[in-house]
């Protein structure tokens, strides 16, 4: 067992891949729930009486929506089945990996579902322009929320210190290292 030099843990690459799964789980079983729930509205939605009083441009943006809907709910429960499926076969890390490229994915494409639902919501309730600016605005506090945030913390190395899984060291060349 050797100290990992992007983490400063003292972990086998089995060990460090059983703790990257471990917290990939939890992250995905918020963003899974999130996009089930919205998944479940959206295909309700084309069932409601109001919806064949719906204009042509808010019937695309519904089905450019369910699509986006549909992507995000593939990648986010993808990482699971690729487990499931790989399960046994001394592939954990590189398993690991591809979950979390598929997890990043899925959140892309979630920010595109919650933009485009809140632009169908809005176009429908506000019937003006407000919408496609309430819209924008939101899709800033989401991108400010999930992507600057967190790149902001990786540039001014917020996360190192006691209990923090990325502590610069030396053989880092004192850069953060988002691998864990």
């Amino acid at each position: 067992m050797t100290t990992n030099p992007h983490s400063g843990r003292r972990e086998s690459e089995e060990e460090r891949a059983d703790r990257r799964w471990g917290d990939l789980l939890q992250e995905l079983r918020v963003a899974q729930t999130g996009v089930q729930i919205l998944f479940g509205f959206l295909l309700a939605v084309v069932f409601q009486p109001r919806f064949a009083e719906l204009s042509t441009i808010d019937r695309n943006i519904y089905v450019v929506t369910v699509m986006f809907g549909s992507a995000t709910a593939a990648a986010l429960i993808g990482p699971v089945s690729y487990h499931r499926l790989l399960t046994g076969r001394r592939m954990k890390p590189r398993t690991v990996t591809w979950a979390s490229h598929l997890t990043k994915l899925g959140l892309g494409l979630l920010f595109c579902t919650m933009c485009s639902t809140l632009l169908l919501i809005l176009r429908v309730a506000l019937h003006n322009t407000v919408a496609l600016w309430l819209v924008g605005l939101m899709a800033l506090w989401f991108a400010v929320c999930w992507f600057v945030f967190p790149l902001w913390a990786i540039a001014g190395g917020h996360g190192e210190g006691a209990g923090g899984d990325r502590a610069r060291t030396p053989a880092s060349g004192g850069s953060n290292d988002l691998r864990g």
